[in-house]
C-alpha cells in the first residue's frame, strides 16, 4: 500500500519505521530539514521537505495516488487541515493524531465533518495499555487476538520458583492443556521450545491461552498476584488523567502526585475521583508520606525518562508489587530491563502498533487472510492471526501431519466462540482463526508456515 505520513517527529518516525518494515511504500513529509535527513538516512522511504498543509507539497508526495495519509505532526490543527486537504486531493483514508481533550470530546463529529477514517490519541492509547497491565498484574505485556478470546502474555521466571528447572513436557503436571508456552526469551535470543526444553530463572515466557486459562495457569504455578486496588501515579499529564479515569471505572483508587501547583488545580477538575497531591515524586520523603509502601501499583508518567526510571527503581525497593514505567527513548527501555522493570510503555510505539493494525485490517478487506500482527521479543518473533480460507493447504490434516517450517508454532485456534490450545491431533477447519508465532521471518499467509514439500 502507498502511505503518506505527515510529520517526522517521534510518532511519525515510529509509524514510518513500522509500516516500512512491513513492505509498504512510505512517503514522509516534514518542514524540519533535520528530521527529514534523519528519516532519509535511516529508513527505506521517500522523504519530502515542506509543509503538510500545502497542497503542492501533498501533491509532490503523491497524495492523489495514496491509499492512506497519516497526519502525525505535533499540531492538532495542522493534522486536521492536512487531513481535509488529502481527502480533497484524492486520498480515500485519512488518520489524524489529535491530542486535545476538547477536540476528542467531539470525536464523532470531527470524523464525520472532516472525513477522517481514524482519530488516534497517543496518550489515551498509552493509558489503555497501562490499564490492561494493571488489570492483569501477572503479565509483563498482554496482546489480544479475536477481541480478547485468546491472549499472549509475557512472564519472567524467577530463580527458585515452580517454573525454574521445569521440563516443558511436564507442564501438564501443574496445569491442564489450557495454555501453551509459545516462545522463550533467554540471553537476548528468542527460542520456540520443544517438550524437552528446560525453563530456568531469568527466562521470559510468552504464554498463550484464554483469559480464564491464563488465570488458572498463574494460580497453579503460585504466581497469582493479588488484584490491584490502589495505584500511585507520578506526573499529572494527559496520560495520568486518562489512566485515572479508566482505573476509577475499574474500581481502583488512584493518587496522582504532581509538582506543578497550577496543574494540580486543573487535575481536580479533570480527574475528580483521584486524590491529587502537590509534591515532587522524585523525593523519597514525599512518596513515603503518601504511602508508597502500601500501594499495590506505581506508575511513573513524567516527561523525563530518567526521573521515571529512577523513581520506579525506588518503588521496587519499597516492595511495590506492580510497577509501570513510561519511556520515550529506546536505550532507557534497555536500562529498565537490566533493573528488572519489565512493564515499560512507549506512547510512540503504541500508536505505531495501532496504525499498523489498521493498515493490516485494510489489507484483509482486500483479500489478505492476515488480520493481526504483533512484533515481540525486540522484533525477533511475530505473533500473527490468520483467517483460514477454504483453499488453504492446512485444512484436512492433523497438525502432526503438516510439514510446518522450523521456527514456527501454531499456538491457538479460535473456532466460533471457542479458543483451542492445539495438540498434534488437532485439525484446522475453514473459517477458523489460527494464531501463529514465527521466528522464521515474515509470513504473508497461513500456508507460508508449510515447507514446500507439504
Amino acid at each position: 500500500m502507498k502511505i503518506i505520513i505527515a510529520g517526522a517527529g517521534k510518532i511519525g518516525y515510529a509509524i514510518a519505521e513500522a509500516l516500512s518494515n512491513e513492505g509498504h511504500d512510505i512517503t514522509i513529509i516534514d518542514k524540519n530539514s533535520s528530521a527529514i535527513n534523519r528519516a532519509s538516512n535511516e529508513l527505506d522511504i521517500i522523504c519530502v521537505e515542506g509543509s503538510a498543509t500545502n497542497s503542492e507539497t501533498l501533491l509532490e508526495a503523491g497524495v492523489a495516488e495514496a491509499d492512506i495519509l497519516v497526519a502525525a505532526t505535533i499540531s492538532d490543527e495542522v493534522n486536521m487541515i492536512c487531513g481535509i486537504s488529502a481527502r480533497k486531493l484524492g486520498t480515500p483514508h485519512v488518520v489524524a493524531r489529535i491530542r486535545d481533550t476538547e477536540y476528542l470530546m467531539q470525536r464523532d463529529f470531527l470524523r464525520e465533518a472532516l472525513g477522517l477514517s481514524v482519530i488516534v490519541n497517543p496518550e489515551f492509547e498509552c493509558a489503555k495499555e497501562i490499564s490492561r497491565m494493571l488489570r492483569f498484574p501477572n503479565a509483563v505485556r498482554v496482546v489480544s487476538f479475536s477481541k480478547g478470546s485468546v491472549e499472549i502474555v509475557e512472564h519472567r521466571v524467577e530463580n527458585g520458583d515452580r517454573l525454574d528447572g521445569l521440563v516443558l513436557k511436564n507442564l501438564g503436571g501443574l496445569v491442564d492443556k489450557s495454555v501453551l508456552i509459545s516462545f522463550v526469551e533467554r540471553d537476548g535470543k528468542a527460542i520456540i521450545p520443544n517438550g524437552d526444553f528446560v525453563l530456568q530463572g531469568g527466562d521470559r515466557l510468552s504464554i498463550t491461552g484464554s483469559p480464564k486459562g491464563l488465570r488458572k495457569f498463574f494460580a497453579a504455578v503460585g504466581k497469582q498476584k493479588k488484584r490491584v486496588k490502589s495505584v500511585m501515579i507520578m506526573g499529572g499529564g494527559r496520560i495520568a488523567v486518562y489512566l485515572a479515569n479508566l482505573l476509577h471505572e475499574s474500581g481502583m483508587s488512584v493518587t496522582i502526585i504532581e509538582k506543578n501547583r497550577q496543574r494540580c488545580d486543573e487535575l481536580c477538575d479533570l480527574a475528580p475521583e483521584a486524590n491529587i497531591v502537590c509534591g515532587d515524586a522524585t523525593r523519597s520523603d514525599v512518596l513515603l508520606e503518601e504511602g508508597i509502601r502500601s500501594t499495590d501499583a506505581f506508575v511513573s508518567l513524567t516527561g523525563e525518562d530518567a526521573d521515571n526510571v529512577i523513581t520506579s527503581i525506588y518503588a521496587q525497593s519499597c516492595q511495590v508489587d506492580t510497577i509501570v514505567t513510561k519511556v520515550n527513548r529506546e536505550h532507557f527501555a534497555e536500562i529498565t530491563e537490566n533493573f528488572g522493570l519489565d512493564r515499560v510503555v512507549a506512547p510512540k510505539d503504541l500508536v505505531a502498533q495501532k496504525l499498523a493494525l489498521y493498515v493490516r485490517a485494510m489489507d484483509a478487506s482486500k483479500g489478505s487472510s492476515m488480520e493481526t500482527l504483533y512484533k515481540m521479543a525486540d522484533g525477533q518473533v511475530e505473533a500473527l492471526e490468520f483467517r483460514v480460507m477454504e483453499d488453504s493447504r492446512c485444512i484436512g490434516k492433523s497438525l502432526r501431519e503438516l510439514h510446518i517450517r522450523a521456527g514456527i508454532l501454531i499456538c491457538a485456534i479460535i473456532r466460533g466462540n471457542r479458543s483451542i490450545i492445539p495438540d498434534g491431533n488437532t485439525q484446522i477447519l475453514p473459517g477458523d482463526h489460527a494464531v501463529v508465532v514465527s521466528a522464521a521471518g515474515r509470513l504473508d499467509s497461513l500456508d507460508a508456515i508449510l515447507e514446500d514439500k507439504a
